[in-house]
């Protein structure tokens, strides 16, 4: 199977996975890895917009915890999305595929601010779209900014790379008997609090029919398969099983 089944995608990127094994950071052979699998989706006609996290450097909620104002924390952990959004850019850059970044937050030495109708303009042109600095809000997440970026542009579908192959109803990590789901409802995964996404992004999903795919990027060809439309990982719609 060489095309593509989706047009135009959204991939949401944690920014745990840039840290690769160490944990914390961006490890360059794991940047290197995903702008390959990236610029292979593009070279297939893709229209392909991004949400990347920034666990990697600074999580808002962990500070939050220890006893930082909430909104402060936030608002470091969007610039931390910045951060990882230049380095992705950089990368795929050098690979020769064309981006913008669009920041949330305004900062025009380094990055667009955010308009829905250049955004747009840009996928239709091919360039690859990084969206940094979620939604500009704090208490907001970046899944949410997924969400509601997605449906901004028209996205067809979000794709969530994450770890893991998938939907499990236990973390598969630590509990080997844990069962992987195929398909779902958005219901199902609001109601068994399953930890895919925050309930905000899945609600978003849900009320505008927009289809999410849970798969694992670290394997290298994921995301082509996803994209061409073979089943792995866990798809969740309004109607899944």
């Amino acid at each position: 199977m060489s095309s593509a089944k989706y047009q135009r995608i959204l991939l949401k990127v944690s920014g745990e996975i840039l840290a690769g094994e160490q944990g914390y950071g961006i490890q360059p052979s794991v940047l290197e890895g995903l702008a390959d699998e990236i610029a292979d989706v593009v070279s297939l006609g893709v229209e392909v917009a991004i949400v990347i996290g920034g666990g990697n450097i600074f999580r808002g909620i962990a500070a939050s915890a220890t006893g930082m104002e909430r909104a402060s924390a936030d608002y470091m952990g969007m610039l931390a999305t910045v951060l990882n959004a230049l380095a992705l850019q950089n990368a795929l850059e050098r690979k020769g595929v064309m981006t913008r970044v669009q920041s949330a937050i305004e900062m025009r030495q380094l990055a667009e601010g955010y308009i829905r109708r250049r955004a747009i303009r840009h996928l239709e042109k091919k360039r690859v779209v990084i969206f940094a600095a979620g939604t500009g809000n704090p208490y907001f997440s970046t899944d949410t900014a997924a969400a509601l970026r997605a449906m901004e542009i028209g996205a067809e579908v979000i794709m969530k790379g994450t770890k893991v192959d998938g939907i499990y109803d236990a973390d598969p990590l630590t509990t080997p008997s844990a069962k992987k789901f195929t398909e779902l409802p958005f219901l199902f995964v609001l109601n068994h609090n399953l930890k895919v996404m925050d309930s905000t992004a899945i609600s978003l999903c849900m009320d505008n029919n927009l289809p999410l795919i849970v798969f694992n990027l670290k394997e290298k060809g994921n995301l082509r398969r996803v994209v061409q439309g073979e089943k792995i990982g866990t798809l969740v719609t309004p109607g899944g099983r």
